[in-house]
């Protein structure tokens, strides 16, 4: 991924917050069949001083009988992202010489793909996901609701994935690029549109703040 420097994000705190927030990721591999990108949602296990990504996937998947166990991954988690106006931008105005444009957060993590076929591995990774994704619930679903014997049954039908984290790149994209005055067009531009062009503007002035405390 190219990153320019303007863009470019280093803080591990905000790539943490980005997996956990945006879990649904892009996981690329590359085997003797080529290219290939599967879409899973990851937990982050920070446990043991180490950095690892876990998920599963269907038995039935061809990802696991093609790509060799130990295999290195790309794994792309996707931010908030919205398309960028040049009519918010007052400059439009004087000068005219303004184009549209995206603004995203993103984030890439490399890694060393493992292969988990272990029962009890399995049902403590459906157990963390669970609890994660249900702690929005009024009534949170758990697996200890589903018959015991139940759950046995459909976790022969899964295979585990562990990243084992060798790099993670994370690219801010949000108009860093562009004056003051644009980027608070910006802000009030997209403040009133959907949730996730809110959430693009919210980042840039977080971003600006960031940038006002460095000055």
């Amino acid at each position: 991924m190219h990153v320019p420097k303007k863009f470019e994000q280093n803080d591990l705190t905000q790539f943490t917050d980005l997996i956990n927030n945006y879990p649904f990721a892009t996981l690329i591999t590359n085997s003797d069949l080529g290219l290939e990108a599967n879409h899973i949602p990851f937990i982050l296990d920070q446990s043991n001083g180490k950095n690892i990504l876990q998920g599963h996937i269907a038995k039935v998947s061809s990802l696991w009988k093609n790509l060799k166990d130990k295999s290195e991954v790309l794994v792309i988690f996707h931010g908030p992202n919205c398309y960028i106006s040049p009519n918010y931008y007052p400059t439009k105005k004087a000068t005219g010489k303004v184009v549209p444009t995206w603004n995203y957060v993103t984030v890439h993590v490399k890694g060393v793909l493992s292969y988990i076929h272990d029962e009890e591995w399995k049902l403590s990774l459906l157990n963390d996901l669970t609890v994660q994704h249900e702690a929005g619930q009024v009534a949170p679903w758990s697996i200890s609701d589903a018959p015991e014997e139940y759950i046995q049954k459909m976790l022969p039908a899964i295979v585990g994935l562990e990243v084992d984290i060798t790099s993670i790149t994370g690219q801010w994209k949000l108009s860093q690029n562009q004056p003051e005055v644009n980027r608070l067009g910006v802000v009030s531009g997209l403040s009133s549109e959907n949730e996730s062009h809110q959430a693009i503007a919210e980042l840039v002035k977080e971003q600006m703040a960031k940038s006002a405390s460095k000055s």
